[in-house]
């Protein structure tokens, strides 16, 4: 949860009763990613009213892929699912995702077949989205699936062994395997409150899920590099030639320049995607921990 003191007592009432006709014995742990509102307030009413309610409170916003992870780390449950406190994906879906489970698939996804609640641009950018990783991912990635769906112990426990810090979930949760069992739905608005991401972090979340599951950008810079090579050679072939038949031309210095500018961006952009990889790396080699947890509620001496 980041900044959902709004909805955060509706996130309870829908998904609670859901839990407990399922098993009495769930936990629902909760993150605050650092909100800056009331949340943590929130929080530790419901967890004072009602003990399965854990709460991991992050000393600042970790963002939500550690977030995420921090949630998974701390489970206890043969079955997990993550959620998030909007209430876009429906609570009572997780009864027939159980059911799925207990047939013997190890995930089962919650997929969003109408996402008519999100605004046109976002709808196109997913799409194109989900098409390019299905071209260029090293692993296949469930078009339209979210965060939101069944995992079981075994899948979690996978997870978890994983050490990348630069994390992009949904490509973590595909890479894992195990047998997959899908739930179509779709998706309602937010029950309240406004969505906390903006255009440039989905931009930005895009790119770290192509760079962290395919090194085919690379692959893509050296075809081009060798095919700018070729098309030069034969450009050079044809200027000697023309230059020993009809002898010196007048140097354009117009086109020269924009020859050199042409070159000189292709260059910039070719260290701009070596650069995304090499600052993955330096995250990597530091080592710090994924989050730092400020205060544990519900978790006994932790």
């Amino acid at each position: 949860m980041y900044n959902e003191e709004a909805v955060c007592m509706e996130f309870f009432a829908a998904v609670l009763p859901v839990a407990e006709a399922i098993t009495p014995d769930y936990e629902c742990i909760c993150v605050n990613d650092g909100s800056s509102d009331a949340t943590i307030v929130r929080l530790k009413q419901a967890h004072a009213n009602n003990p399965r309610i854990k709460v991991i409170d992050l000393s600042r916003n970790f963002g939500k892929e550690a977030a995420l992870s921090a949630g998974l780390d701390h489970t206890t449950g043969d079955a997990i699912v993550p959620i998030d406190a909007d209430l876009q994906d429906p609570p009572e879906l997780i009864k027939e995702m159980v059911q799925f489970w207990q047939q013997g698939y190890e995930i089962v996804l919650g997929v969003r077949e109408d996402r008519s609640s999100d605004s046109p641009l976002k709808r196109i950018t997913a799409n194109a989205f989900y098409r390019i990783m299905k071209k260029v991912g090293d692993v296949p990635l469930p078009a339209n699936a979210g965060d939101f769906r069944l995992m079981d112990r075994r899948v979690v426990d996978a997870i978890r062994r994983l050490p990348e810090r630069t994390r992009f979930m949904k490509g973590l949760f595909a890479w894992v395997g195990f047998r997959i069992a899908q739930v179509p739905y779709k998706r309602p608005l937010r029950a309240a409150g406004e969505t906390k991401w903006k255009y440039w972090q989905l931009w930005n979340f895009a790119l770290e899920g192509i760079f962290s599951f395919t090194t085919m950008p690379l692959k893509i810079w050296t075809y081009l590099g060798v095919t700018i090579a070729a098309i030069s050679s034969l450009y050079l072939a044809f200027v000697l030639l023309k230059t020993a038949i009809l002898g010196i031309d007048v140097p354009g210095y117009a086109s020269l320049l924009s020859v050199i500018l042409f070159f000189s961006g292709v260059n910039m952009v070719g260290l701009g995607i070596i650069g995304e990889y090499l600052g993955r790396i330096f995250l990597e080699v530091k080592n710090r921990p994924l989050y730092i947890v400020r205060e544990y509620l519900g978790f006994g001496d932790q």
